[in-house]
């Protein structure tokens, strides 16, 4: 057997970064900056107001009060949007809006609430509260200077992030690409959802799952469908999937005793490792080269297919997308109850649920049969327990949790 850690070394020594393209921002969510990306103008280009008020002179409210308010005369008002005409001069104001660019003369602005309307017409209004000199002025440059570092190289591109670029004048961005990843089932047992069932058939629930998984890493899902016992279909399929995609995920016929078509195939097209990887479950898995192209073959087992998944080909796509961060977070928790198991030399991935108990504790609880066949209860679990070769955990003893519930850059 290999161990986990060297599968998944040996697979991202051989996965490449691809290629990098540039994209409209709305198109970049998810996807990672190649390049780093500075100001090349001072934000907010303008000193501007923070909130609904007045621009005034700070020496001229000195004193001001609730009860002895400093009165100044109105002499204009700026929506946000529009430059200003008329400065302000002594003993006097400007309504001012959010946004609004700070007209000259004006050195505060006093927050509506501090103000109230006096006069024919609004022409005066009454200081409330002493401004004090920039009080709830943005001034020009205050997020990022001209030259300014915006974002990295290598940066995972959030909501903030694409905010960000948008406010550089950018309408795209220079990123690594998106992979496509084809994904098939095999096996002439396997149904379509919505299609009948007979004595010996199964329904497909592991293409659908493992499509959900690539979109879900941030890759582009192609659906190959179910792949039939025919070798010159199969070998056209893959060849074909391999040829239009920059990653291919087959699911069964990867065990040891297993004769697959597909196998067969792969061992004659591609560059192929079968390996027994030493985890429980998920213990069987193929990881090879068609066309300089990643081939994962992964076990036919829901379950087993679901952790091979995240322990080999999501980290090897994050990869290929420029992902700084590949594994899921894996935090300490509390067993909930007996976590035993026997030596036999694996990693046991148990699936659990977690929850915090009132000092704040993170406690794992086992959930469901763990049969590599029993797809509900990974359904239900947040996390996977990692016990190493030997006992087990006890009652109360601390266990390591790989977060399923938490993506690999938390």
């Amino acid at each position: 057997m290999i161990p986990l850690e060297e599968a998944q070394k040996q697979i991202l020594a051989t996965v490449p970064r691809l290629a990098t393209v540039t994209v409209p921002l709305g198109e970049a969510l998810g996807l990672v900056t190649a390049e780093p990306l500075a100001a090349t103008e001072p934000i907010p280009p303008f000193a501007n107001t923070g909130v609904d008020g007045y621009a005034v002179r700070a020496a001229d409210t000195a004193g001001a009060a609730p009860g002895s308010p400093v009165r100044l005369r109105v002499v204009g008002e700026l929506p946000a949007g529009r430059a200003p005409t008329v400065p302000v001069g002594p003993g006097e104001a400007i309504r001012i809006m959010t946004g609004a660019p700070v007209p000259d003369g004006a050195d505060a602005i006093v927050m509506v609430e501090d103000t109230a309307v006096e006069g024919d017409a609004g022409g005066l209004v009454a200081i409330r509260r002493a401004a004090r000199e920039g009080d709830h002025v943005r001034p020009a440059g205050g997020d990022l200077a001209v030259g300014a570092a915006a974002i990295p190289a290598g940066a995972v591109l959030g909501p903030a992030h694409l905010g960000v670029v948008c406010s550089l004048g950018h309408a795209a961005v220079t990123v690594f690409r998106r992979p496509r990843v084809a994904v098939m089932s095999t096996g002439d047992e396997l149904v379509p959802p919505g299609e009948p069932i007979e004595i010996g058939q199964i329904r497909d629930s592991n293409r659908p799952m493992l499509i959900a998984q690539v979109a879900q890493a941030g890759c582009e899902p192609v659906d190959f469908g179910i792949g039939v016992d025919d070798e010159a279909v199969i070998t056209e399929r893959l060849e074909k999937a391999a040829a239009t995609c920059d990653a291919v995920v087959t699911s069964g016929g990867v065990s040891m005793g297993d004769y697959d078509i597909v196998k067969m195939v792969l061992s004659r097209i591609a560059e192929m490792e079968w390996w027994q990887v030493a985890i429980k479950p998920a213990k069987p898995l193929a990881f090879g080269m068609l066309g300089g192209v990643p081939v994962f073959g992964l076990p036919g087992n829901p379950v087993s297919s679901n952790i091979s998944f995240e322990l080999f080909a999501r980290p090897a796509l994050l990869q290929m997308m420029g992902q700084p961060r590949r594994f899921r977070p894996v935090q300490t928790a509390v067993a909930e109850h007996d976590m035993r198991r026997r030596p036999d030399g694996k990693l046991y991935l148990d699936r659990v649920t977690l929850r915090r108990d009132d000092s704040g504790r993170l406690l794992a609880a086992r959930v469901g049969v763990q049969a590599s066949n029993v797809l509900s209860a990974m359904a239900l679990s947040d996390g996977l327990a990692l016990l190493p070769d030997g006992e087990g955990a006890g009652t109360g003893e601390p266990v390591d949790i790989m977060r399923l519930d938490l993506p690999a850059d938390h």
